[in-house]
């Protein structure tokens, strides 16, 4: 594992390194610079590839209320009319579905498939970054995974994550932030 600290004082100096998939128009590329032009304080961590919350904690070494697991949803407003949203809540939590319902004022919630997904937060399964990137994906956070000083989670890829500072976070994906957490049931993450 290897980690990469970023300080807004470094940022005006050439990036080193090249990391993963960072190919113009990637979704791994398009949030490096968008926390690279925000002077954001991160920290990259290479590590095996995995997508599972609680396996890839243990290989960055953060507890589990500091990672963002993302999830998107699918929100049935009306019997013909759907939108979505990206909610990310705490690792050690799951979403609500049934907060959501009420939030939304829906007919229904429910997750959205793996294609679907992928297609709006333009990330493989298990990869998904706390960003939305695509004006159908509205971005919701549950305030407790706020309460830490950083969040982490895989940089649109599954052998990439990030450190960031929770202010910075607010201040450059200005999520709405609102409770959409409860505790899980069971193991799975």
């Amino acid at each position: 594992m290897t980690a990469h600290t970023v300080s807004p004082d470094a940022l005006a100096q050439p990036a080193p390194t090249q990391y993963a998939d960072s190919t113009p128009g990637t979704t791994s590329a398009r949030l490096l610079a968008l926390l690279q032009d925000g002077q954001a304080r991160h920290r990259l961590i290479e590590h095996a590839p995995e997508g599972r919350t609680d396996v890839v904690s243990a290989l960055r070494g953060n507890a589990l209320e500091q990672a963002a697991k993302c999830i998107v949803v699918r929100v049935k407003v009306t019997k013909k009319s759907s939108r979505y949203a990206l909610a990310v809540v705490p690792g050690d939590r799951r979403v609500d579905l049934a907060r959501l319902k009420e939030l939304y004022d829906a007919r229904h919630v429910s997750f959205a498939d793996q294609a679907t997904a992928e297609r709006l937060s333009h990330c493989v399964s298990g990869s998904i970054v706390p960003f939305s990137f695509d004006p159908e994906l509205e971005l919701i956070v549950d305030p407790g995974l706020l309460e830490h000083q950083e969040i982490f989670f895989n940089a649109a890829e599954l052998d990439l994550s990030l450190a960031l500072h929770t202010e910075d976070y607010q201040r450059l994906a200005a999520p709405q932030v609102t409770p959409i957490a409860e505790p899980l049931t069971g193991t799975a993450s």
